[in-house]
């Protein structure tokens, strides 16, 4: 390979990335955010109504609403993460603002003695469905397999030869070759019989991970719901996810042993990824009181379909000592200056959700309401996510994402998650309390991952004005991937640790 690469330096191609099973789930797998109000009951909401939260969990909660309300939920993250990868612990620490369901409702009566609706409410709300903002660190000893090996499996799935392995793969398997962390295996006669990694595996290197991601999963709801006599609510919201992500990484394999005689001291990877999208749902909902003090509620999440436009830059410096001594190769390099992009779609999962509560004094007048319970369930079909190809995409990026729809089908499963709170008012304050459980969505049995969620909060109504406020305690049980490998079994990091949650919410009748 020394006396390929002056010759070749100049071929360049635009072969791109590749995106992982953990980007659909980066848009399905999250705990319940909403006003202060409805995060401090645990996120139940399904059944209960009267709160702007409904129009992004059961729109016909929204049909309870006969006045005006303005709503502002500010709010503050607070990440606190413990990983373990393969026997060695760290911590490490990420804040951030967030917010919660803010917008407008508004409610009124029927102008109509025969209509069949007693009242209606339009809503037009936005709610951060998920924040990205977040680091996550860790590192530890491994002697079974490399990151470098995705590389080793990249050039022999396709067959690449040295004039594709210098040019075709400018975001990853290119740079690796340029910079002599993978080099050619030599066959009869000078031939080229493969490709090997320098890494040298069987004695051990140290693996280091280190991302910050910043962004959210934001959605922007017009709901609208009708009131039949005060006993069926049904409505539905229009719902237009706007996502932004973006991830610094930076990755680093180094010779545990500190032999000089094998060819590697470290390498280490950095990539700079965005990714920013904009799609359009729908949530579809009903809501019915059977009998005095019960309501039941039902439903419904389409998929939601988003577009993507990605970016990514990424480099590599590697260290393979008295064999090539130190190089460094970048994307900007192989592309012009230019960072590589890429466009498609993700079909979110479907949701449903049922849900029942139990309030006091069910009567018209809710200032005389003194206590509710409510549960909801709600089952997602994780592995219902899809990726599809942009419109003018080749075959080969058809069947790219063909295949990797079929690794999501095998990587995730659909699973349920319970959410129980309630309520007891002393009007005009009232205290909450409430609890989730957000299964895994994980396939694998090995893979434990889930979401425990404890919240109380405390609200002040009178004259017009409510204000409340709310903190919220989860228990983070996930998993992360390094990377991903075909032919060996793929190691994790264990992330358990805390997140806290505090929000505050700011309404005005009028």
């Amino acid at each position: 390979m020394k006396k390929i690469i002056p010759i070749l330096c100049i071929l360049v191609s635009q072969s791109l990335w590749a995106q992982t099973p953990e980007d659909a789930l980066r848009t399905a797998w999250f705990t319940q955010n909403g006003s202060a109000r409805n995060m401090a009951v645990g996120g139940v909401m399904a059944s209960l109504g009267g709160d702007i939260s409904a129009a992004n969990v059961n729109p016909a909660g929204l049909g309870l609403y006969k006045t005006r309300e303005l709503v502002l939920s500010p709010g503050f993250l607070m990440n606190n993460n413990k990983l373990n990868y393969r026997g060695t612990d760290s911590t490490v620490k990420k804040n951030t603002f967030m917010y919660g369901a803010s917008g407008i409702v508004i409610g009124s009566p029927s102008r109509y003695s025969d209509s069949k609706f007693t009242s209606a409410a339009f809503s037009l709300s936005v709610n951060q469905l998920a924040n990205y903002n977040n680091h996550i660190q860790y590192s530890g000893f491994n002697n079974m397999s490399s990151f470098t090996e995705q590389y080793l499996e990249e050039l022999t799935r396709d067959r690449a030869d040295t004039n594709a392995a210098l040019s075709n793969y400018i975001f990853g398997s290119s740079l690796a070759f340029r910079t002599y962390l993978i080099d050619t295996l030599s066959g009869p006669n000078g031939s080229v019989a493969g490709y090997q990694s320098l890494v040298p595996i069987s004695s051990g290197v140290i693996q280091s991970y280190d991302a910050v991601t910043r962004g959210g999963y934001n959605e922007i709801a017009l709901g609208l719901a009708g009131n039949m006599a005060d006993r069926l609510y049904i409505g539905g919201s229009l719902t237009v996810p706007i996502v932004s992500y973006q991830r610094d990484l930076t990755y680093s394999e180094t010779d545990a042993t500190n032999n000089p005689n094998n060819n590697f001291a470290y390498f280490t990877y950095h990539e700079t990824f965005k990714s920013q999208g904009v799609g359009v749902g729908l949530k579809l909902g009903m809501l019915y009181k059977p009998k005095e003090f019960w309501r039941i509620g039902f439903a419904l999440h389409t998929p939601q379909l988003i577009s993507f436009n990605d970016q990514i830059r990424s480099s590599i410096t590697a260290n393979t000592e008295s064999y090539a001594g130190l190089r460094t190769e970048t994307s900007d390099n192989l592309n012009s200056g230019n960072p590589g992009t890429r466009q498609y779609s993700i079909v979110t999962p479907w949701r449903a959700i049922a849900s029942a509560s139990y309030v006091l004094r069910e009567v018209a007048n809710t200032h005389k309401q003194r206590a509710f319970v409510s549960a909801d369930l709600e089952y997602v079909n994780y592995r219902g996510a899809r990726f599809r190809a942009a419109s003018n995409a080749d075959q080969s990026s058809i069947d790219y994402y063909s295949q990797l729809n079929s690794t999501v089908k095998n990587y995730y499963k659909g699973n349920i998650n319970a959410r129980i709170g309630g309520e007891l008012k002393f009007d005009p304050w009232m205290f909450r309390l409430g609890a989730a459980y957000y299964g895994s969505p994980y396939a694998a049995s090995e893979v434990k991952a889930n979401r425990i969620v404890t919240s109380g909060g405390v609200g002040y109504r009178n004259h017009g004005i409510f204000i409340d406020l709310t903190y919220v305690y989860t228990f983070v049980k996930d998993a992360n991937f390094p990377y991903y490998l075909n032919d060996k079994p793929n190691t994790f990091a264990i992330q358990t640790g805390n997140l806290g949650n505090i929000v505050a919410t700011i309404g005005f009748k009028f």
